[in-house]
């Protein structure tokens, strides 16, 4: 393995060559019907990732009826429908995929093996896909375009050193994610903790705010005189599951005046009450007003510690789907809203809660932002070199 460092800054591309594609790599087109094999691992679009080398989850041979593809461990299986969705991950098994898909293997005397799919990865590459996408409702890739394209490709020596470097940074990425999986863990468990506690002893949500309501929205027509004002305004797809402290539009304090629309208070929770977004869930840092579609639920907190409320009603988010009703826009009404049980604990108890949990979201905001940096990284290196 070359430890040598590569000047990504001031790469010589004189003496790299231009391949075609199929001289990079093979397209393997070994056919399997899913009724007559012994291979056991189906991998379909729906199980790769965007973005992802990595494929994480497969079906199985009776999940699917028709020819499809044989793939073996190494190979790479390429979504070449819908292309800029980017998928293309590293079997790890031997098996079966969809047609829709390409299993491509790399030609190890034009490109490193262990490279070529990060190469994939590359803007360089996967925006050409899309541009020879053929098709308006679900563009695909064929393999007698695809074949014929060309790219530059460095020499061997700088492929391995390029390789290990982005090597480096997926192993970092994987482990993140790792972790972060671990910490929805440990959350599920309290939130499952939380819901026993509320069949011991509960208080109904309505007996721990000093108010509920819903907002409102001022008069589209008067645009000029209700809105771009400096009232913050929340819409429920601005429900983020955390800290609210900016919003798409802003209202006048004439719009507030002349709508159903209030202004709440520092700390009020805000709750999805219509449509896909039911049960989602914010809380404002400042003055806010909302639309109709949140319900505002301001707090007492001689009664309720305001984190814990919030997890708890993140925690029976899929109860609050439940019982919302409508199929094309299920909604949640305020008065089952306000007879939700909650568990009656003691203050320190609840606060004991939250601090934990806001310590996983704190760790999870972290890793998150370390894997964004880090994918960042790894992008801007393909496209110096690619």
């Amino acid at each position: 393995m070359s430890k040598a460092k590569i000047d990504l800054n001031n790469l010589d591309k004189s003496n790299w060559k231009t391949y075609r594609f199929d001289e990079i790599a093979q397209n393997i087109s070994e056919r399997v019907d899913p009724n007559n094999t012994d291979l056991t691992v189906y991998i379909g679009l729906e199980h790769l990732d965007s973005e992802s080398l990595h494929i994480k989850r497969h079906g199985t041979a009776d999940d699917v009826n028709g020819t499809k593809l044989r793939f073996y461990k190494g190979d790479i299986i390429f979504g070449r429908r819908r292309a800029y969705q980017r998928k293309a991950g590293i079997a790890t098994w031997d098996g079966f995929c969809s047609a829709h898909a390409l299993v491509l293997r790399a030609k190890p005397d034009v490109i490193d093996p262990e490279l070529f799919p990060f190469f994939l990865h590359s803007d360089l590459f996967m925006n050409r896909a899309v541009d020879i996408s053929v098709g308006s409702l679900s563009p695909t890739i064929n393999w007698g375009t695809l074949k014929h394209q060309e790219f530059k490709v460095p020499p061997i020596n700088i492929q391995k050193k390029l390789y290990q470097i982005l090597k480096s940074k997926d192993f970092f990425i994987q482990s993140e994610i790792k972790t972060l999986s671990k910490i929805e863990i440990v959350k599920s468990s309290i939130f499952n903790k939380l819901h026993e506690l509320r069949y011991e002893n509960y208080v109904n949500l309505e007996d721990l705010c000093k108010k509920i309501s819903s907002g409102g929205t001022p008069n589209r027509a008067k645009e000029g005189e209700y809105f771009n004002g400096d009232v913050k305004w929340v819409k429920t797809k601005e429900l983020n599951d955390w800290l609210i402290e900016d919003t798409e539009e802003k209202i006048t304090l004439e719009g507030l005046k002349n709508s159903s629309a209030k202004l709440y208070p520092p700390k009020t929770i805000l709750l999805a009450m219509y449509g896909v977004t039911v049960g989602k869930i914010g809380i404002i840092q400042k003055e806010m007003a909302c639309n109709q579609a949140c319900c505002a639920l301001i707090v007492d907190e001689t009664k309720v510690e305001h984190w814990f409320l919030f997890y708890y009603l993140i925690a029976l988010r899929k109860r609050l789907i439940a019982l919302s009703v409508g199929s094309a826009q299920p909604n949640i009404s305020s008065g089952i809203i306000k007879k939700l049980k909650v568990p009656n604990l003691a203050m320190h108890a609840q606060i004991e809660f939250s601090r934990k949990l806001r310590q996983l979201d704190e760790t999870k905001s972290t890793l998150k932002a370390n894997i964004k940096s880090s994918k960042s990284l790894s992008n801007s290196l393909l496209n110096k070199v690619f």
